[in-house]
């Protein structure tokens, strides 16, 4: 068995020396030059409003040279929208601001108006009659009082009941409503 291996391997030596078979050229290393930005800039945003699931969300970022800033928001399952305000630089370092803002504006409360009161009108006493009679002392005139005035309640005041909050959330896997 070794023999048969030292004819098969004498036979490729000489077939490849004698050119039958094309020996490859080593190839040259091709060196790939990156082109370098010693100061980068862009700018992209996107925003996703899809009425089907609920998901509502935004990014916007900014970027020159070192200094990195942006804001992103995103409905919470809770009703409320948070917004995060960053930025990012060699000197600070990644800083982010939170807040949090109800979807639903809350309804304001509002009074009702207070009932208009007029004053009863004042009724002035009528004159005294005076007749031609016999000199006799007429008693004194009756004198009528002013009406007393109507006795008006003023109505409750309406609130408006606490703002409801409802949520919904859907995905291809679950849906919930509160």
């Amino acid at each position: 068995m070794a023999f048969k291996f030292t004819i098969l391997f004498a036979a490729c030596i000489a077939v490849a020396s004698a050119g039958v078979v094309p020996v490859a050229a080593p190839l040259a290393a091709v060196a790939q030059v990156e082109e370098y930005d010693p100061h980068p800039q862009y700018t992209y945003g996107y925003d996703v409003k899809d009425a089907i699931s609920g998901d509502s969300k935004t990014q916007v970022e900014t970027r020159d040279g070192d200094i990195v800033q942006g804001q992103y928001s995103l409905n919470d399952a809770d009703g409320y929208r948070r917004i995060v305000d960053y930025t990012a630089d060699p000197v600070n370092g990644f800083n982010a601001v939170v807040r949090r803002e109800p979807l639903v504006a809350a309804a304001p409360v509002v009074a009702a108006p207070a009932p208009v009161v007029r004053a009863a009108p004042v009724v002035a006493a009528p004159a005294p009659v005076v007749r031609a009679a016999p000199v006799v002392a007429a008693p004194a005139p009756l004198a009528y009082a002013a009406a007393p005035a109507p006795i008006v309640k003023a109505a409750p005041l309406i609130a408006a009941g606490p703002a409801i909050v409802k949520t919904q959330y859907a995905s291809p896997l679950i849906s919930y409503a509160y």
